[in-house]
C-alpha cells in the first residue's frame, strides 16, 4: 500500500459490510481518526473492533481540525479522516483540510469506496454517459434558483443531495427553473428499505419524506431541442397541454428558446 501521512477513507452509506479491506487496514493502523461526528463513527468502528483516539472534524471546526491533523503528522502519526457516510469532502467536511494539507506540503491519499450519488445514478436508470453532481442546494430561495439556472441548459443528468425537509421546496424550484422533466428520488441506498421512485418535476414526489435523498433529474438538451423544433405557437401549446396557464407557458417557452417573453407573447394571443 502506498504510504502517506493522511488518508481520506470512504465509509459505508448504509450497509456496514460495504467497506473495503483496504479501508479497514488503514483504520486499524492509523494512530488517530478524525470524524465528522464521533458518536456516529463509533458505531462503525465498534462493529469492526477498531479502537483509536477520535477527534471531530466538521464544518464548524474544520480549520482547527486541519491544524490538529498537521500537528499529528509532524509528530510522526498516521491520520485517517472519515465522514458520517460515503466519501469525505463530497458534500461533507474535508475540502478545507485538503487545501491546508496542500499548503503545508503534507502528503495525503484517498481510500475509495461507497458514494451515494453514483449509486443513485445507477438506481435512477437515467442517462449515465454524462452527469453533473450538484450536491445540496442553498437554503435561501433566491440563491437556490440562481444556482439552478447555471445548470438549466446542460445536456447531463443532474444529481442533487436533498434533506427530507427540503424535498418539496427543492423540487418546486427545479420545476420553476427547468420546466417539467423526468426525475428519480433515491433513498435508503444499500439498506433494507432502499427505493428509487421515478416522477416528473411538475407532479412532485408523493408520500412522506424520510431520510436523506439523492434526486436525479434528466438533462435539458434533448427535451429542449425537440421543443425548439416546434413552431412558437406549438411550443406554447405543449406546455398548456401539460397543465400550465398561458402566462407560464409563454414564460417557459421563452426560457427554452433563450428569448424574451415579449417575443413570444404575440403567438399566444389567440390561444
Amino acid at each position: 500500500m502506498i504510504k502517506r501521512n493522511v488518508y481520506f477513507v470512504a465509509t459505508p452509506i448504509g450497509n456496514l459490510k460495504d467497506i473495503s479491506l483496504r479501508a479497514l487496514e488503514v483504520l486499524r493502523t492509523a494512530d488517530v481518526i478524525f470524524c465528522e461526528d464521533t458518536r456516529h463513527s463509533i458505531k462503525l468502528l465498534n462493529a469492526y473492533e477498531i479502537k483509536k483516539p477520535l477527534y471531530s472534524c466538521h464544518k464548524f471546526n474544520e480549520r482547527e481540525a486541519a491544524d490538529k491533523i498537521i500537528s499529528s503528522v509532524n509528530e510522526g502519526k498516521e491520520v485517517a479522516v472519515i465522514s458520517d457516510a460515503g466519501m469525505p469532502v463530497i458534500s461533507d467536511p474535508g475540502n478545507i483540510v485538503c487545501q491546508k494539507l496542500k499548503e503545508s506540503g503534507v502528503r495525503y491519499t484517498v481510500i475509495p469506496g461507497a458514494n451515494a450519488a453514483l449509486s443513485a445514478l445507477i438506481l435512477s436508470a437515467l442517462p449515465a454517459e454524462r452527469f453533473a453532481f450538484i450536491g445540496f442546494l442553498p437554503d435561501k430561495a433566491g440563491e437556490k434558483k440562481e444556482l439552478l439556472k447555471k445548470y438549466k441548459d446542460l445536456d447531463l443528468t443532474l444529481l442533487f443531495h436533498v434533506a427530507p425537509q427540503d424535498v418539496d421546496r427543492d423540487i418546486c424550484a427545479m420545476y420553476e427553473i427547468f420546466g417539467d422533466r423526468r426525475a428519480c428520488a433515491v433513498r435508503e441506498i444499500t439498506k433494507m428499505h432502499e427505493e428509487a421512485v421515478s416522477f416528473n418535476l411538475k407532479e412532485g414526489l408523493p408520500g412522506e419524506k424520510r431520510g436523506e435523498y439523492v434526486i436525479a433529474v434528466e438533462g435539458a438538451a434533448e427535451r429542449e431541442n425537440l421543443l425548439n423544433a416546434l413552431s412558437e405557437k406549438e411550443h406554447i401549446l405543449h406546455y398548456m397541454a401539460h397543465g400550465m396557464d398561458k402566462k407560464d407557458a409563454v414564460k417557459q417557452a421563452a426560457k427554452d428558446r433563450g428569448v424574451a417573453k415579449s417575443e413570444l407573447y404575440k403567438y399566444s394571443i389567440d390561444l
